[in-house]
């Protein structure tokens, strides 16, 4: 069965102004925020809330919707995982406010590390223009 081409991106980010990003297995050296594809039977919500626990072991923490989204084309990295005729995603973004940096507990298979970075580095860190949008747009 091929992916959803919708997904979530949930900005993680303290009161003092770090951002946490992840580090992909795959490819290398591409930094995001939480992502994830919507499961066929979710919504945005329930996603982002997946995703967040799934990527990081975050729970219990509020979720703000942000109502932006965002549509792009599929990179061809992950072309495969989506039905041929599918050529865009369709992106609903989220973000969490903390009161400072915790410890993050990985998702291994996908992820190979994790960093609190000022908002400078995190910009430019990120791969993803939306990405980075998301982070400019953080109050």
């Amino acid at each position: 069965m091929y992916k959803r081409p919708e997904s979530v991106l949930v900005v993680v980010y303290t009161l003092s102004g770090e951002v946490l990003l992840l580090q992909r297995r795959e490819p290398a050296d591409f930094w995001q925020s939480v992502t994830g594809s919507l499961h066929w039977d979710e919504v945005p919500a329930q996603a982002a809330q997946r995703e967040l626990v799934e990527e990081t072991g975050l729970c219990g923490v509020v979720i703000e919707d942000c109502q932006q989204q965002n549509r792009y084309a599929i990179l061809p990295p992950w072309r495969p995982r989506y039905d041929p005729a599918v050529n865009e995603n369709l992106e609903h973004v989220f973000r969490v406010a903390l009161p400072a940096p915790c410890t993050i507990r990985l998702e291994a298979r996908e992820h190979s590390a994790f960093r609190w970075m000022t908002r400078d580095e995190a910009l430019s860190q990120v791969s993803s223009v939306t990405n980075r949008a998301a982070i400019v747009a953080l109050p």
